[in-house]
């Protein structure tokens, strides 16, 4: 019973910390190769856990030389176009100008369900509003709409309007996120003082949050005031 153990424990770490060694990404978002490499592991994986004979060596062998791999090849899809489009494939034009292109979506596989589905997804519910609709390589659509259904923009009305810089995380469940502060361009000291104006302690907040140096976020935990909503500084 240890030894199943030790080794689901080692390989649980083991394929963790591969898995962030070949990069951030959604499921959603796996290039098919990825896909074929995350499904391998886990089969892999699962051999020596299942069976106590088989040497937890060669598993770990055989998941570093797929990650190797996986590696290997998402550096030469980096450096080669043809390589990136032999390996990640190419975006495919299924709807034009409001018009989908049946051959395409037939070459594709891809079904009027499946088409009527992520457009639904992305907020679409009339084909003829779409001036064009990419399927990536990873599945996804992307949907560009014609110029009387995309959403008004300043831009659209003539507006200047003056760049708001974003808000970033600096306490998250009672803890400092120091790497987030040069980035939001506040000090730690500015932090504490903003709270203990407040009455609090970072250890009481649950999230805060700021833009600069005076636009400031706070939700305080539970256990730390009655109301947990987020009062703005």
């Amino acid at each position: 019973m240890f030894v199943v153990i030790w080794r689901t424990l080692f390989l649980y770490v083991f394929i963790v910390a591969s898995l962030r060694f070949m990069g951030k990404r959604q499921l959603g978002e796996l290039q098919p190769s990825e896909l074929v490499i995350t499904m391998l592991i886990s089969n892999i994986a699962a051999v020596p856990i299942e069976n106590l004979e088989v040497s937890l060596l060669n598993g770990v062998l055989s998941i570093a030389l797929l990650i190797c791999l996986e590696v290997l090849s998402a550096g030469l899809a980096l450096k080669s176009r043809t390589a990136r489009r032999i390996i990640q494939g190419n975006p495919a034009c299924i709807i034009r100008d409001g018009q989908i292109d049946q051959n395409k979506m037939e070459q594709l596989r891809y079904s009027l369900d499946d088409l009527v589905e992520q457009l639904r997804a992305g907020g679409v519910f009339n084909l003829s509003e779409v001036m064009l609709a990419m399927v990536e390589p990873t599945g996804s659509l992307s949907v560009y709409l014609k110029s009387p259904h995309r959403p008004l923009t300043p831009t659209d009305m003539n507006l200047e309007l003056a760049e708001t810089p974003p808000q970033y995380m600096v306490v998250a469940d009672g803890e400092l996120c120091e790497d987030n502060l040069q980035a939001a361009g506040v000090t730690k000291e500015r932090v504490e003082k903003i709270l203990r104006r407040k009455g609090y302690t970072p250890k009481q907040i649950y999230f805060m949050s700021c833009a600069g140096d005076k636009d400031f976020y706070i939700v305080p935990k539970t256990n730390a005031k009655k109301a947990s909503k987020g009062s703005r500084v």
